[in-house]
C-alpha cells in the first residue's frame, strides 16, 4: 500500500461510533499513513490473529459531494478487484471489508517485513539470485491479475510487500481497472518513474491510441533494473527530461554498476523496456525467459557415476586447502582507489550503504525517484563553476602562497 503524509489521525483519535469492524477487530498501532487513509495493525478479538486494516476517510469537509462519491466509487471498485484476484500466493490476502457513513475498513493479511522499497533502501541492491526470486513472484502475480482482464497501473517497490518468509505480495489496487480485451485506457495515473511511453503519449497527444495491460510489464522492467543496481533507469532531476527519456526508451547499462551483472537479466530488462507495447514481453513470456530457466536447467535425478563423484570430492578438498591460505581479498593499489573508488565493487557497496543509512529518511519522505540522487557522484555544473571561480579569485589575491594544492587547502 502506498503510504504518505497527510492523514492526521492520532493514536487516540479513532472513530468513536459503533460498527461491525470494532466489534470484530481491535485496532492497534499505526503502520503507515496516506492522504486520506491510515493503516493500522489490528487483532481479531476471537482468534487473536493479526491483520492490517486500511481505514479510508471519506468525510473530508473540503471535498465536494461529487468528489466524495467518486472516492466511494473508487474504493468499491478496489474492493471488487481485490475479491477477484485475492487468493494467489503473491497477491495481498484480502480478508474483510466494512463500510460506514464516514469510513471504509479494508482488512488485509499482515506482511511483517514491510515494503520492498524499505528493504531495498536497507540493502541498496539485490543479487541476481534474489532478484530472480522477487521478479518471479511479481511476474506470477501480474500473470494472475491479467488473466482476469485487470490492469494494476501502479506497480512499484512501494506497492510490493514482503511477508515473514520474504514472499512477495503485490498490493494497492487503487488504480487497477478491469478491461475488455480490445478496450483501451487514456487517463494518466501512476508514479512518474514507472509510467510507460504509451501512458505519457495519451497525456501529450490527443490522437494517441491508448494503452492496455502492457503498461504493467514496463513497470516490471523498471523494478527489475532498480533491484539490481539500486537506482531507476530513467531518473533525472528535471522531470521533463526524465519523461522524454521514457518516451524515447533511452536508458543504459552503465559502468561500473552493471559490470558484474550477467547478460540474462540485461536481456530480460531490454525486452520489457520496449517503447512499442506490441513488442514487449507478456508476463507469461517473461517467466519463460532464460533468466528464470537458467536456475532450473538441470532437473531430474542425476545418474550416479563413482569416478565423477571421486573427482568432485578431490576437487572440493583441494579448494578447501587453498582457501585456508587465501586472505579473501585481492590487492588494490592506492592509486586506483584515488582515481575512481566507486569502480571497485567492495568500496562501492560501502559507499552506497553509508549513503542510504544517512539519507534513508530523506528518500522515504521525498518522491520515489529521489533515491536515485544518492547514486550521482558527479558535482553539478554550477557547483564546479563556483568552486573554480573561488579558487581563481583566491589565487589572484594571494600570488605568493605557493603551489595550487596549497591554495586549495587554504581556500576551504
Amino acid at each position: 500500500m502506498t503510504i504518505g503524509e497527510g492523514f492526521d489521525e492520532t493514536d487516540d483519535d479513532l472513530p468513536d461510533f459503533g460498527s461491525e469492524f470494532y466489534s470484530k477487530y481491535e485496532p492497534k498501532e499505526v503502520l503507515g499513513r496516506g492522504i486520506s487513509s491510515v493503516v493500522r495493525r489490528c487483532v481479531d478479538r476471537k482468534t487473536q490473529q493479526e491483520y492490517a486494516v486500511k481505514i479510508i476517510d471519506i468525510s473530508n469537509e473540503k471535498a465536494s459531494e461529487a468528489e466524495t462519491e467518486a472516492l466511494k466509487e473508487a474504493t468499491r471498485n478496489e474492493v471488487d478487484i481485490l475479491r477477484k484476484v485475492s487468493g494467489h500466493p503473491n497477491i495481498i490476502g484480502f480478508v474483510d471489508c466494512f463500510e460506514s457513513l464516514t469510513f471504509f475498513f479494508l482488512v488485509f493479511e499482515l506482511c511483517k517485513n514491510g515494503e520492498l522499497f524499505d528493504h531495498l533502501t536497507r540493502v541498496v541492491t539485490l543479487s541476481e539470485k534474489k532478484t530472480r526470486q522477487v521478479m518471479r513472484h511479481i511476474f506470477e502475480a501480474v500473470r494472475h491479475v491479467h488473466s482476469f482482464g485487470i490492469v494494476h497501473r501502479d506497480l512499484k517497490p512501494e506497492n510490493i510487500l514482503l511477508d515473514e518468509s520474504m514472499t512477495v505480495k503485490v498490493t494497492d489496487f487503487g488504480f487497477a481497472v478491469e478491461l475488455q480485451e480490445t478496450e483501451l485506457l487514456t487517463d494518466l495515473c501512476g508514479t512518474p518513474g514507472y509510467l510507460s511511453p504509451e501512458i505519457l503519449k495519451c497525456n501529450m497527444n490527443l490522437d494517441a491510441d491508448g494503452y492496455h495491460k502492457e503498461v504493467d510489464l514496463w513497470a516490471c522492467g523498471v523494478i527489475m533494473y532498480t533491484l539490481l543496481v539500486g537506482s531507476p533507469p530513467f531518473w533525472h532531476r528535471k522531470q521533463m527530461v526524465m519523461l522524454r527519456a521514457i518516451m524515447d526508451g533511452r536508458y543504459q547499462f552503465s559502468s561500473p554498476e552493471w559490470d558484474d551483472i550477467s547478460d540474462y537479466p540485461k536481456d530480460l530488462i531490454s525486452k520489457l523496456l520496449v517503447v512499442d507495447p506490441s513488442k514487449r514481453l507478456t508476463a507469461e513470456q517473461a517467466l519463460q525467459h532464460p533468466f528464470f530457466e537458467s536456475a532450473e536447467a538441470q532437473k531430474g535425478t542425476p545418474q550416479f557415476v563413482p569416478r565423477r563423484k571421486f573427482k568432485a570430492a578431490v576437487f572440493v578438498v583441494r579448494c578447501i586447502h587453498k582457501m585456508k591460505h587465501w586472505s579473501g581479498h585481492f590487492p588494490i593499489s592506492l592509486q586506483a582507489v584515488k582515481e575512481d573508488p566507486y569502480r571497485i565493487k567492495d568500496i562501492r557497496k560501502v559507499i552506497d550503504g553509508c549513503a542510504f543509512r544517512i539519507y534513508a529518511h530523506w528518500v522515504k519522505k521525498g518522491e520515489d525517484q529521489n533515491r536515485a540522487a544518492l547514486f550521482e557522484n558527479s558535482a553539478k555544473v554550477e557547483l564546479k563553476r563556483m568552486v573554480s571561480e573561488r579558487r581563481n579569485r583566491f589565487r589572484r589575491k594571494t600570488p605568493n602562497l605557493g603551489s595550487s594544492s596549497t591554495s586549495d587547502v587554504f581556500m576551504f
